[in-house]
C-alpha cells in the first residue's frame, strides 16, 4: 500500500487494481451520487474500464496531483476517496482542484474536512500549489459545508448549460477557494485553524 499521507482517523492511499469494487459500491450508492448525477451509478465496466486505469494513470504525471482512496485507520475501511487534480492543462500550475466523495457511512463524522485540511496543508507545504479551488452545485449545502470549514471561502455562483440537468441545476453552481498567503495567515493566527 503506497500511502499519500494520514490523518488522526484517516489513511489516504494510492488506489490499485484491487479497487474496483469499493469505487463501484460508492458510486452506486443514490445519495453519494445525487449532486454529480442526479442518483445514477456509474456502470461497473466504466469504473473497470475507465475511471481506474485514468486514477492509476495521474500517479505517473509530475507534481503529486492525484486521487486517493480514503481509508478509515481503526477499521481500514474503504470510506471514498480525496483528490487534488489540475485536469486542465491551460490553468495555471501552481492551481488545483479539491474533491471528495465519501461513503454515506463517513457522512457527518468531520472526515471530509479532516481530509481536505491535510489535503490542503500538503498542497501548500509540500507541492508548491498557490491557490486550491473547489465547485459543487449551489444546494449542495453539505458539500459547500465541507469547504467552509476546510477553510476555503466563497468566491462566485455561476450557471452551466448542461445536455442532461438533474434536480437543483437551475440554482448553479459555486466556486470555493483558499490561497496560500490567506492559508498562511490564518495557521499563523493564535485564534484560529486553518
Amino acid at each position: 500500500m503506497r500511502v499519500f499521507l494520514t490523518t488522526d482517523r484517516l489513511i489516504l492511499r494510492r488506489f490499485d487494481e484491487s479497487d474496483v469494487e469499493n469505487l463501484v459500491e460508492l458510486d452506486s450508492d443514490p445519495e453519494v451520487m445525487r449532486y454529480l448525477t442526479g442518483g445514477r451509478p456509474t456502470p461497473r465496466e466504466t469504473v473497470r474500464d475507465e475511471l481506474l486505469p485514468w486514477l492509476l494513470a495521474k500517479y505517473e504525471q509530475p507534481g503529486g496531483y492525484a486521487q486517493w482512496a480514503a481509508q478509515e485507520r481503526a477499521t481500514g475501511d474503504f470510506l471514498g476517496w480525496f483528490a487534488l487534480t489540475r485536469n486542465d492543462p491551460a490553468a495555471p500550475p501552481d492551481e488545483a482542484e479539491l474533491g471528495y466523495r465519501l461513503r454515506r457511512v463517513a457522512w457527518g463524522k468531520g472526515y471530509a474536512t479532516e481530509g481536505s485540511r491535510a489535503i490542503i496543508r500538503t498542497a501548500f507545504t509540500e507541492l508548491g500549489t498557490r491557490r486550491i479551488w473547489a465547485q459543487t452545485m449551489a444546494v449542495n449545502t453539505a458539500s459547500r459545508r465541507v469547504m467552509e470549514r476546510s477553510g476555503l471561502r466563497f468566491v462566485r455562483l455561476f450557471h452551466l448549460t448542461w445536455d442532461d440537468p438533474i434536480d437543483g441545476t437551475e440554482h448553479g453552481e459555486v466556486e470555493y477557494e483558499l490561497l496560500r498567503d490567506e492559508w498562511a495567515a490564518r495557521r499563523d493566527s493564535p485564534n484560529s485553524s486553518p
